[in-house]
């Protein structure tokens, strides 16, 4: 299956951007995780959601002024990182 993650600069954004898409969108649409380490080898928290809902969260956070490290596609196998790609740097 394959997710997109969102980082955020601070733990702040991070928690600002599960609230926004929690209210805005309900529960199921998108998932707070640790940064997985194909992406970064610092700790943190990302939002994770299926890629397919990419924009419709990405514009929810840019409306609600949600400041976004950057975005990534990731495609799980299991519990194995098949592929990774960066789709922007914030």
């Amino acid at each position: 299956m394959e997710y997109t993650y969102f980082t955020f600069p601070t733990t702040y954004y991070a928690l600002k951007a599960e609230k926004v898409v929690l209210e805005q969108k309900g529960e199921g649409h998108a998932k707070m995780v640790p940064v997985p380490r194909k992406i970064s080898s610092s700790c943190g928290t990302a939002l994770r959601c299926c890629s397919n809902e990419k924009d419709i969260i990405e514009e929810l956070l840019n409306t609600h002024q949600v400041s976004i490290e950057g975005i990534y596609r990731l495609e799980e196998e299991k519990i194995n990182l098949k592929n990774l790609l960066r789709i922007r740097k914030g």
